[in-house]
């Protein structure tokens, strides 16, 4: 049976605590994808990652690694956590998966804000144990995504690139709607 894990990036602190905002895993584009995928079949989590605005890998790990990951699971992170799955995948060479998409990802190349989170060996063949591994990236996003995304172009092999104007870190602020076709239409290809 496929299956999707639609994972949240890293809120700031005062977001994490604040009645104002709904929870990572709430926020945005992420509850209409899950809504989408369900409607298609497709069994869809959002977990969310506790004290997310710490990043700390053995807790992403844990959360994660409850669900079942195979070569007909879709995995898609936002920022921080498309940043997760580039590590995962990278660290864990004997699963194969099926669409992995990173939505603007942040691995940290600065090394200033999580180097212990993202202090890994990114594997330059992570894309040929997916079906499509697929990088989303606005033109108008902060310049560490811009980094990242450099980075993550320069290093992963058979990587797809889809690039997007006035997306801004594709947020409802940014996009001003939660709604993300273009997204579901990559997870369903």
């Amino acid at each position: 049976m496929k299956n999707a894990i639609i994972l949240h990036g890293r809120p700031s602190k005062k977001e994490y605590y604040s009645d104002k905002y709904p929870s990572a895993s709430n926020s945005h584009w992420l509850p209409w994808l899950q809504k989408r995928l369900l409607i298609n079949n497709i069994h869809a989590v959002t977990p969310e990652i506790p004290l997310a605005f710490e990043p700390l890998w053995e807790v992403w790990c844990k959360e994660i690694e409850r669900f079942e990951i195979g070569s007909q699971t879709i995995l898609v992170g936002h920022s921080t956590g498309a940043g997760f799955w580039v590590r995962w995948l990278s660290e864990h060479k004997d699963i194969n998966v099926g669409n992995v998409i990173l939505v603007a990802p942040w691995i940290d190349v600065e090394k200033d804000s999580a180097p212990e989170f993202f202090n890994f060996k990114i594997d330059e063949n992570l894309a040929s144990r997916t079906k499509q591994l697929t990088i989303f990236h606005s033109k108008d996003d902060v310049v560490e995504i811009q980094s990242s995304v450099k980075e993550l172009r320069k290093k992963l092999k058979d990587l797809k690139y889809r690039e997007f104007d006035n997306y801004g870190h594709f947020t409802t602020h940014y996009m001003k709607t939660h709604k993300f076709p273009k997204l579901l239409e990559e997870c369903l290809k």
